[in-house]
This record gives structure tokens, sequence and C-alpha cells, in this order.
């Protein structure tokens, strides 16, 4: 990690606002398999910001510490034999709509590697932030996403903390909201409007991220826990574990430390309390070997979840995304244990 130089005091963070302890259900059988099965947690109390952490208040952390993002950060050509030089050139991953219907299995056709893309040019050259300033920040990588937390003597939080913070009262509900996408026609978060990746109608005004607390905050007081950008957890990414058939044959998911007793009727079983997710090499996606990135789970979705392909503004919805990348969608909020 770059080396972070002595800062004044912190000012300008984001308010943090308490989430009660409690146990809720994780995940969801209702739309992608990722995400499923639903399973109870139970979470201690904590605190989480009320917004994503905004372009305003990175270029303050940057200007106090010098801080450089990955996606400005030059690759090392040694390690990267098999790239060019122009690949190995600072840059990041960014949305380019098609100009017309394609085949929604192949996601290289909108999304490009930019040369120069990064949290202050989220698009590219040319690109800038003097008017988002109130918009999330994105093109921030895990790493960079941890330096800021670690700056503002903040975490970021876990998987369980994040989608308990973005349910607040609705334990088992599709939406931070309830089971309706739109209740009474009201749009209560920012997702792709349109027929992605090609025609974005903007209808809410905002072609792609909107400005912080634009849309109705959730039971606890949270802003843009669903959609506007995804953002990072602190949690190796892993597939949740299948649950056992016969109850008569569940062991108990831990040891008194991190797992709580619930009986039910006569049944006796174990809730985990505060769980983490997976090892760093269970993260790997064995599917693309030549890619061995570890990941960390991301949640809430984006400007880009459009209902037909990625219906991910959601609490029980989470991505695994590579820890060295940071995309035009990707951002992150900073939580304190108490």
């Amino acid at each position: 990690m770059t080396h972070l130089s002595s800062r004044s005091k912190l000012t300008g963070l984001t308010k943090l606002l308490p989430i009660p302890a409690g146990e809720f259900m994780m995940g969801s059988a209702n739309f992608y398999p990722e995400e499923a099965p639903i399973h109870p947690v139970y979470v201690d109390a904590f605190l989480i910001e009320e917004h994503p952490v905004t372009n305003a208040q990175f270029a303050e952390f940057v200007r106090q510490t010098d801080y450089v993002t990955v996606a400005e950060r030059a690759l090392d050509a040694a390690l990267f034999p098999q790239l060019s030089a122009a690949e190995c050139a600072p840059g990041s991953m960014v949305f380019r709509p098609t100009a017309g219907p394609v085949d929604l299995q192949h996601l290289e056709q909108w999304w490009v590697w930019m040369p120069q893309a990064c949290w202050h040019r989220p698009s590219g050259p040319g690109s800038h932030i003097k008017n988002r300033l109130n918009h999330p920040v994105t093109q921030v990588a895990y790493e960079d996403a941890l330096a800021y937390a670690v700056w503002a003597e903040r975490i970021l939080p876990s998987e369980a903390e994040w989608e308990r913070a973005a349910r607040g009262h609705y334990v088992s509900a599709d939406f931070c909201w309830g089971n309706e996408k739109t209740p009474k026609g009201k749009r209560m978060a920012k997702h792709y409007q349109g027929q992605f990746p090609w025609k974005n109608e903007a209808a809410d005004g905002h072609k792609y991220s909107a400005p912080v607390k634009s849309f109705p905050p959730n039971q606890f007081g949270l802003y843009d826990m669903a959609g506007n950008v995804w953002e990072w957890t602190d949690d190796w990414y892993s597939l949740y574990s299948q649950p056992t058939a016969d109850k008569s044959q569940a062991t108990c998911c831990g040891t008194a430390e991190n797992s709580i007793k619930l009986v039910e009727s006569e049944t006796t079983c174990c809730v985990p309390q505060n769980p983490r997710g997976g090892t760093q090499a269970d993260s790997l996606d064995r599917s693309q070997p030549q890619f061995p990135i570890p990941r960390k789970v991301i949640k809430g979705g984006s400007f880009l979840c459009a209902d037909e392909y990625c219906m991910r503004y959601r609490p029980g919805a989470r991505r695994p995304q590579m820890i060295d990348s940071g995309m035009s969608h990707l951002g992150f909020r900073c939580a304190v244990r108490v």
C-alpha cells in the first residue's frame, strides 16, 4: 500500500449511523444462483456511513496523503511479460454503450480498458469530476478503498454487515424498501432505465451515477444501499454453503464465540454470528486460471443494473470483484464496529 503521509485533523467525513444488533435472512432464492441459499445470520451492532464516499471526500484524502490509486500506477512489465507497453500503462475499465442491441452474454462489448481512466478521470481522457463532487467516487480498487478507510480511522464492512444495514427492518424482502420494485410508481434507486447496453433513457435525469442522497433512504436512514454504485466489502468471495437436508444431521455452525443458538420447536440449530467470507484462495475464479487475482464481495448494484440483464440493486445481490480492479460503477462506504 502506498505510504500515507501525516495528515491534519479529519474533517468532512460521512456521518455514521447506528445499525442495531439483530438477525436477518441473508441472500435470496428469487434471482441469481450465487445469492442462494437464504440463510439466517446474526450481526452485532455497528455504525456505517450514511452514503457512499464521494468524489469530494476522496479528493480530500488524496490532498492530505498524496495517495496514488491503483489505476494511476503503471503495471510492472517484468511481472506481466504477456502484456504490451500500452496495456501496462495506467488506466481502468470504463463502460461504453454499444451502437445497438447486442448479445448480453459478452460484456466485453460494453466494458473497455481505458488508458488514464482513474477516480478523477472516471471515463478516461477528457473526463473530470468538477461537476460531480457530490457523486460517489468510482474507479477505486479494493486497496484504494481500504487505504481511505484506514486514513479515516474506519473499516470496510463485512458482507453480512453491509446486507444487514441495507435491509433495514425488512429482514427478508427483495428490495431495501420491501417486495415491490416501484411502490406507487415511485423510483427508489438509481438503476438503468432503457434497453441495456445501448439505449439509456435516463428517466430520472441522471445518465450514469447520481449525486448521493438523490433517492429515498432506507429504514435505517441510509442512502444508496441500492443502485448508484456497487460497493466494496471486506469479505473474500465464496459461494454460500449448502444447507443440510436432514436437520437431525445438522452440525453447529461454529464455536460459542461466533455463533448463537436458537430453539425452534424441539430442534436446536445454530445461526452464524458476525460471519465472514471464505478464504483468499477460495476466492479465485477457477474458470479463469489465467487471472489468479483474489476477489472480494461487492454489494448493492449500480446505475448499470438493468432488469433484463442485472437486476442486482437489491440487498441480497452479490458479485465477486478482482481486488486489483476499479470500474466506472464501483465505489465504497466505511463502517465502525462498536
